[in-house]
């Protein structure tokens, strides 16, 4: 996975709460078995209208949002069904972190283990960044290695994270990565299990 670190870029704002995972990947595009190519189908339902046209009132499809990597959003972001294909088509689409109040509890572990940064910050936090989004050459800026989200504009807070999750998500680990780490004492485990059974 790509490491977080510091992460600068612009922020789209979906002032929504409880967008549920049926609603960032509609049901009828879990087929696939791969982790990419989902942000297509991102919020299919709401960014599309029945022909297939974007609709143009859908929070994503605004001018201002095109190009974000960072999604800020309302309480309780990610609740519903437990699909691990929700954080995957956030990032496929370009989203590396997601701003919220709150988070489901099944999605912000989905993201996490999925090299996505969940941050969650106060109400108010999150009403003033969604405000400053409006203005013209925002950026936003998330320095994970310092818990800290700051802006061009004057605004800083920090968030907590796990430290293991921090330490995985600086990395660009995953949990793969990590046994891989002790392939070699694998390797010598199984070889003295190969000895003591081939007696």
């Amino acid at each position: 996975m790509e490491p977080i670190k510091c992460l600068t870029g612009k922020a789209a704002v979906m002032n929504r709460s409880n967008v549920d995972t049926d609603q960032i990947i509609p049901k009828q595009f879990l087929k696939r078995i791969e982790r990419t190519g989902f942000g297509e189908f991102l919020f299919y339902d709401w960014r599309y209208d029945d022909k297939g046209d974007e609709r143009a009132d859908f929070e994503l499809n605004k001018p201002e949002s095109k190009g974000a990597n960072i999604l800020i959003a309302g309480e309780n972001f990610g609740c519903g069904s437990s699909r691990e294909h929700a954080p995957w088509s956030l990032y496929d689409y370009g989203f590396k972190a997601v701003i919220a109040p709150s988070f489901a509890d099944i999605f912000q572990n989905n993201c996490l283990k999925n090299g996505m940064l969940p941050i969650a910050l106060t109400n108010e936090e999150v009403s003033q960044l969604m405000k400053a989004v409006e203005e013209q050459g925002h950026q936003l800026t998330i320095d994970l290695p310092n818990q800290t989200v700051s802006d061009n504009k004057g605004f800083q807070t920090s968030f907590s994270i796990h430290p293991y999750w921090k330490e995985m998500l600086v990395n660009g680990w995953d949990e793969i990565s990590i046994t891989l780490q002790y392939d070699e004492h694998i390797r010598q485990h199984e070889k003295k299990e190969v000895i003591v059974t081939s007696y």
